[in-house]
């Protein structure tokens, strides 16, 4: 691939994440004319949350897993869904169990949301989900943002982007790359810019995927693989135990909190960075009133005390958009990400 394909596939990376601050304002149902109530405007049909359920399209550990358990506890103690919502872990295909079973066995259902992030979208953009597209369900929300990392265990010998860069230089092979996602997934792609920032053949590289950050992350601490490009949220608890150490974050600065003196990617001479969204999908075939319910919800959710306590523990930035916006949002992702994809040789 010529030098200016890779630097367009580099920018186009850089776009991720192109819309913020935003909500998914309800529209309330047309108020019928007084004195006149055989014409009014039918009211939209009510609805009340049942048996909720919430699936983690991973094993437990990783980003789906945190999000759903987050949001769930966040729902309840606030006092927004009132029985306790089951979180479901329904592992494989980089989220393609979960994604099939919604579309296919769970269409209709008011009580369902499903955690998602750009690797579904990445995944969706690469028509890695069958015959499944982004327009088989409904995009809800999305309820926080962080960035990438790149991890190693603390006893790694890179203490630095440029001492892992410079052994893959002198054998691509010698370094194993591990994620929660599948091969062509996120954190499979992080790695491959990463590479491709560096001037090296990004297809050269070798990684293992897992199914879930989890996974990938008990992996590396059993020296299994040496590298984890994972998501502050995933990385934390380990880090802060001594067990794991971050070199890089992908992110345009340095962010506060835990890894405030861990420098960026570009600071070190790499100009990649990831985003990564933590939000939600629903049943293509979920009622009106049920998606206006739950998107009024997630915005109730995303301005309270519960949910920022959550947030700021897991290292996440403010961040919510919904409804109509999101849907948006997910529409131009996908194109981006598709185009990415096609950039780095993954997809025809």
């Amino acid at each position: 691939m010529s030098a200016k394909r890779w630097k367009l596939a580099g920018i186009a990376l850089i776009a991720v994440l192109i819309l913020s601050g935003c909500t998914g304002a309800i529209q309330a149902p047309a108020a019928g004319t007084a004195g006149t109530e055989a014409e009014a405007a039918p009211a939209e049909p009510s609805f009340s949350p049942g048996q909720v359920e919430c699936i983690a399209p991973a094993n437990p550990g990783g980003g789906w897993d945190f999000t759903c358990r987050a949001i769930s506890q966040a729902l309840n103690e606030a006092g927004i869904v009132g029985s306790t919502i089951r979180v479901t872990n329904m592992a494989g295909g980089g989220g393609g169990i979960a994604y099939a079973h919604t579309v296919t066995q769970r269409n209709n259902d008011d009580n369902l949301i499903v955690a998602a992030s750009p690797a579904t979208t990445l995944r969706l953009a690469q028509k890695q989900f069958e015959q499944f597209t982004e327009d088989d369900v409904r995009w809800l929300a999305a309820l926080g943002a962080e960035y990438a990392v790149i991890s190693v265990r603390s006893d790694s010998p890179f203490q630095n982007l440029d001492d892992l860069v410079n052994a893959l230089r002198e054998d691509p092979a010698a370094v194993n790359f591990g994620g929660g996602s599948a091969i062509g997934g996120q954190d499979h792609m992080k790695v491959l810019v990463l590479a491709q920032q560096a001037g090296l053949d990004p297809l050269s590289l070798k990684y293992t995927p897992f199914d879930g950050g989890g996974e990938a992350m008990t992996a590396m601490l059993g020296g299994f693989i040496d590298v984890f490009p994972g998501d502050i949220s995933e990385v934390l608890g380990q880090a802060e135990a001594g067990d794991v150490r971050v070199i890089a974050v992908l992110a345009p600065e340095r962010v506060p909190g835990p890894f405030e003196d861990v420098p960026t990617a570009r600071e070190q001479g790499y100009d990649v960075e990831w985003v990564i969204f933590r939000g939600f999908y629903v049943p293509g075939n979920m009622s009106d009133a049920a998606y206006n319910w739950w998107v009024d919800a997630m915005k109730q959710v995303s301005e309270s005390s519960e949910w920022a306590t959550l947030r700021q523990q897991a290292g996440l930035e403010a961040y919510f958009i919904a409804g109509d916006d999101f849907e948006q949002f997910v529409d131009k992702q996908v194109a981006t990400f598709r185009q990415l994809s096609l950039d780095l040789g993954l997809i025809e």
